[in-house]
């Protein structure tokens, strides 16, 4: 006899009908409009609009989104080069690829095709409303393994669970400021195939679809998704011997790594190591760590890094992962110990995961715990993807898929109406739980100019922009003193610049440039079509030393040092200081006193 777990792992006897899908859809699409509107009017004129930009440099939300938007605006302008993710607008000698700016490339390159019929200027509201629809469509599909949902009370409790998967922190925090991240339903599509059987040539195929996607949205996501996948594939390979696997074991990473070469990654060779691998890692309490984003418990302590409180399951999680925990408790009948068993490569998958999320440094209560040391070389390699507690992901979302299935299967369809009231219950309480961290949105966007006013606002700055061609932030440096006030006057008057945030860099190429442009500074060979903010004191006196005072002006315009190399006798506004040794009465913050 067919154990009951076994029909559940078959993904077409527990598909979803069509009208259920599109209401999961309308479910998460509320979830974001919530978070953000709180109308759709107000949603789509503030952030869903192409024209919307706003809410993306208005600044509450962090320096990402800038990023995001910056090195958007020079990829859809640019030529098409090789590989296609190149973008050496945005960086010059600091080789930028959409890759390392973030702009999510599975979107950026074929909106780029488009960029002669169509004027994009931001596509994130609509990539943040499109995860949160197939978020809960995914948490539909997860849940429906559980065989229930054939009658409409039924239907109504796989909302639920939908709905309580899509009210995730883990999710909606990264709607914050980690765009791309937001992408989770990546992770969900890798756990769905996981959770399934599937049949001939299909299954080798959605994992090479889904893998080649991930890797055109973000690294730390594909890791995830690879793991996922290396576990499926040596499940079914141990399973059911073929030449078909070893073809598949060949072809997905080579999938990847195509997705990866279109995007740039392989652009830079140095940058990708970083300290810090344990400083933002996984809390063991993370999950019932309500201070960031719970109402309704109390807080924990934490230690309080920037990635703490968004590994929060919500008060509806908890509640789920503690009924499921008893009926496994009290039932005998699960599949679970079955399923557990027939799917071992996939628990290894994530306990080591989680076991990367927790570092060598695991933190309980707010208290750090070294359990050892690792060499060098090993915390380089992990730094790589420092902000490790994000690999808690996979399995969060496995358990809450996992106690869902349970306790809806245990429930069976013949009581469906209660298992409806049960996870719209619990819906409702994840809701009233967040709710108040989600309207937090509303200030950060919504209440934000449509269109952000210049941050060089001075009309001096257009002259500039019209006789320079090049902009250079002295010296080089990722997400250096005003490099957001540079780039964003560049990419208004179509010049390149130097003035970057990225979120990898080569360090070598970074010191190679400063060591180039100070000689040139300092000899006065200045490069012809270049402006130069000048963003320390070293920088400012080789500039004064090595310019010809009748040909080279130097200025302070908006809080910034500029030296305009060949600008000679040309009119400049009254209100537009000329500096002159001994250069004192600077505004604060206009230099550094060092090297930044």
């Amino acid at each position: 006899m067919r154990h009951p777990s076994d029909h559940a792992t078959r993904p077409d006897s527990a598909r979803p009908d069509a009208v259920t899908m599109l209401a999961a859809a309308l479910l998460g699409a509320a979830v974001v409009i919530l978070s953000f509107g709180p109308t759709p009017w107000e949603f789509w004129h503030g952030v869903l609009s192409p024209t919307a930009t706003g809410w993306m440099l208005a600044g509450p939300m962090g320096p990402d989104p800038v990023q995001y938007w910056l090195g958007w605006s020079w990829f859809r302008r640019d030529a098409w080069r090789f590989p296609p993710g190149l973008n050496p607008g945005y960086g010059l000698e600091l080789s930028s690829t959409i890759f390392y700016a973030d702009i999510i490339p599975l979107i950026a390159l074929p909106l780029k095709a488009l960029s002669p019929f169509i004027t994009v200027e931001q596509y994130w509201g609509a990539w943040l409303l499109a995860c949160g629809i197939a978020q809960a469509v995914l948490g539909l599909r997860l849940a429906a393994l559980s065989g229930i949902g054939t009658t409409g009370w039924g239907r109504v409790a796989l909302l639920g669970a939908a709905a309580l998967i899509t009210l995730q922190p883990m999710m909606l925090m990264r709607m914050q400021g980690h765009l791309a991240l937001a992408g989770q339903w990546t992770v969900l599509t890798a756990l769905l195939l996981c959770f399934t059987e599937g049949r001939g040539w299909r299954r080798p195929v959605g994992w090479g679809l889904l893998v080649l996607a991930t890797s055109l949205v973000h690294s730390y996501l594909l890791v995830m998704v690879g793991a996922l996948w290396g576990a499926d594939w040596l499940r079914r390979a141990i399973a059911s011997p073929a030449l078909a696997r070893v073809a598949e074991a060949a072809v997905v990473p080579g999938l990847a790594i195509s997705g990866l070469w279109l995007a740039g990654f392989f652009a830079i060779s140095a940058g990708f190591g970083a300290p810090g691998y344990g400083d933002l890692g996984f809390n063991v309490l993370a999950w019932v760590d309500s201070s960031l984003w719970g109402s309704l418990i109390p807080a924990i302590p934490d230690v309080g890094h920037g990635e703490s409180g968004s590994d929060y399951l919500g008060l509806g999680g908890i509640i789920l992962l503690l009924v499921g925990l008893g009926t496994v408790a009290v039932r005998r009948d699960t599949g679970l110990g079955r399923t557990i068993l027939a799917r071992w490569p996939l628990v290894l998958a994530l306990i080591a995961m989680i076991a990367f999320a927790a570092t060598h440094e695991p933190s309980v209560l707010g208290v750090r715990i070294t359990l050892f040391e690792p060499p060098h070389w090993m915390l380089s390699l992990a730094g790589t993807l420092r902000a490790s507690t994000r690999f808690a992901w996979p399995l969060g979302y496995a358990l809450l898929a996992g106690a869902a299935i349970v306790v809806l299967r245990a429930i069976g369809e013949r009581r469906a109406r209660v298992a409806a009231g049960l996870f719209v219950a619990l819906a409702a309480i994840q809701l009233a739980d967040l709710l108040p961290s989600m309207r937090h949105y509303e200030s950060l966007a919504i209440k934000q100019p449509r269109i952000q006013p210049e941050r060089l606002p001075d009309p001096f700055w257009d002259t500039l922009g019209g006789a320079y061609s090049r902009i250079r932030a002295v010296p080089a440096a990722d997400r250096g003193l005003h490099w957001e006030s540079a780039a964003r006057f560049a990419i208004r008057h179509g010049m390149t610049t130097d003035a970057v945030y990225l979120a990898r860099i080569d360090p070598g190429k970074v010191d190679a440039l400063r060591g180039r442009v100070a000689a040139d500074l300092f000899s006065g060979r200045h490069e012809p079509g270049t402006l130069y903010v000048l963003r320390d004191r070293e920088s400012l006196i080789r500039a004064e030393f090595g310019r010809d005072r009748a040909r080279d002006a130097l200025l302070l315009i908006d809080g910034l040092v500029v030296l305009a190399p060949g600008w000679g006798e040309r009119e400049v506004p009254a209100n537009i200081r000329r500096l002159a040794p001994p250069f004192a009465g600077l505004p604060e913050g206009t230099i550094t006193e060092g090297t930044r």
